[in-house]
């Protein structure tokens, strides 16, 4: 079995979709898909995109192999032989567009475009998707942590209560991106170039026969990385004071203590009952970590209490985003070929939310120039040309039409960047770090009511006058029909 071709990483219905188009001969059409999200996660005035370097290799390592060929031959449909030699030959040939990974995005605008043969642009709609929205999910939890932590030590601590291996590798990527310090994964430190932390386990303390063995023994086999765990038994009546003794001997070594852990109880009342231990034994460098299923709102809290806490050790709650564990993106058909032109379709919905935005699209912020400040995202076709030449344009919102206002002193930057052309790709992928480097720089243009953790100010997502006319005509026509 080859765990590493993702190819069939893919619905089936995808599948049967591309042998209908084979069978009624269609393949060779092309399509325009837009993948999005309709609704913020967590209450969020915004996200996080991730998930573009997956999806980049994905796609250059797309291969039907004997294997796959050999397990389609087997389904319940009974492919043609002939299509699933087709399959053999499968390469994506198509256009992709994007917004660079660490970009602040927004609801209902265009995070990524597909243009190619809908054969292709059906396979990758999956795994796009599984890539696209856990990453972003999680970058923009992440953020959310970076926002209340503010230069305290961040690290991610999540492996064992991911959803599989992928998940924790993939995940602490996507926190690296938003601001997280460190990971304790090895594998993702190795594929990635992330900085990685780790202390000790309990069991290391139940191991010997007594705690003060137990930190004595650790800072004896590591001594330029101490970092005691301290609540094994009792945190303030053994585990400080043991902690403290090894300091202190570590000292007529020549040596400091980086650090205690702490994995329980009140951490408001332990870090600052800790703190003062630490600073009456003349160790006032001796920093404090805590873990213990923290999130954006304990932390929130445990500053506001005034806990004296210097690194936050952070696990399940941002590797699964378990207060909203999906973030819901889709990948929607917005064009598709007819008589040798791309043609706008809409997908009509009696839910008003899921009403698409028919045709070819391009994402501007728009920035005023007077300010410096983003005045909105602005979505308009393809062709338009007003706003690429910085012409006056309207902005007004979609949902309540009535609220709008022309703009003309402003800078328009395109989010999406095009990644493949005819299936080559012509995108470098950043490194790491610029990624991280380029995220942070995207708050700047952002009022700060945008960016509260609590009850943002919704920041406005606007279509051209053109898009929401043409959005209005098929509606029309389709109802009519």
């Amino acid at each position: 079995m080859n765990y590493g071709n993702l190819t069939l990483h893919t619905d089936k219905y995808q599948i049967n979709m591309m042998y209908a188009h084979w069978k009624q001969g269609s393949l060779q059409e092309r399509a325009v898909f837009e993948a999005y999200f309709r609704k913020l996660p967590f209450g969020n005035g915004y996200a996080v995109a991730a998930g573009l370097e997956r999806i980049v290799h994905y796609i250059n390592n797309l291969r039907f192999t004997d294997q796959e060929i050999s397990y389609l031959r087997e389904q319940e449909e009974e492919y043609d032989e002939a299509f699933l030699n087709e399959l053999r030959h499968f390469r994506f040939t198509g256009d992709l567009h994007a917004v660079p990974e660490g970009t602040l995005v927004f609801a209902n605008e265009p995070l990524l475009r597909v243009e190619a043969r809908v054969f292709e642009a059906q396979l990758i709609e999956t795994a796009v998707l599984n890539f696209l929205n856990y990453q972003t999910l999680v970058a923009t939890k992440a953020s959310r942590i970076k926002q209340v932590a503010g230069e305290d030590n961040l690290m991610e601590f999540g492996t064992r209560r991911a959803q599989e291996a992928d998940a924790a590798v993939w995940g602490a990527r996507a926190a690296y991106i938003a601001g997280f310090h460190s990971t304790s994964n090895l594998r993702a430190g190795m594929m990635f170039g992330i900085p990685t932390k780790g202390t000790h386990a309990h069991a290391w303390v139940q191991g010997h026969d007594s705690e003060q063995q137990a930190f004595d023994k650790f800072a004896d086999a590591l001594p330029g990385q101490v970092t005691l765990l301290v609540d094994t038994y009792d945190t303030i009546r053994s585990g400080v004071p043991h902690a403290i003794k090894t300091a202190k001997r570590m000292e007529t070594q020549g040596k400091r203590m980086t650090a205690i852990r702490l994995d329980s109880g009140d951490l408001s009342y332990l870090s600052k009952t800790a703190r003062a231990m630490l600073d009456d034994a003349g160790l006032p460098y001796v920093k404090i970590v805590a873990s213990n299923d923290l999130d954006e709102n304990i932390i929130f809290n445990l500053k506001g209490e005034g806990a004296r806490i210097d690194s936050w050790g952070v696990g399940t709650q941002l590797i699964t985003a378990a207060d909203q564990p999906a973030l819901g993106g889709v990948y929607k058909l917005v064009a598709r070929e007819r008589g040798g032109e791309l043609v706008p379709v809409v997908k009509i919905s009696g839910n008003p939310e899921k009403v698409t935005t028919p045709g070819v699209k391009e994402v501007y912020r728009i920035i005023n120039k007077q300010t410096g400040k983003a005045e909105a995202d602005y979505i308009a076709l393809q062709h338009e040309e007003d706003v690429r030449r910085g012409g006056k344009i309207t902005l007004f919102d979609p949902v309540h039409p009535f609220m709008r206002k022309d703009i003309e002193q402003y800078e328009a930057i395109p989010l999406l960047q095009t990644i493949f052309r005819n299936g080559e790709q012509q995108y470098k992928l950043p490194s790491l770090a610029e990624i991280r480097d380029y995220h942070k720089k995207q708050f700047q243009p952002f009022w700060p009511e945008y960016l509260r953790k609590l009850n943002p100010e919704k920041y406005p997502v606007d279509l051209s006058v053109t898009a929401w006319e043409l959005k209005m005509k098929l509606i029309k026509e389709h109802q009519q029909a």
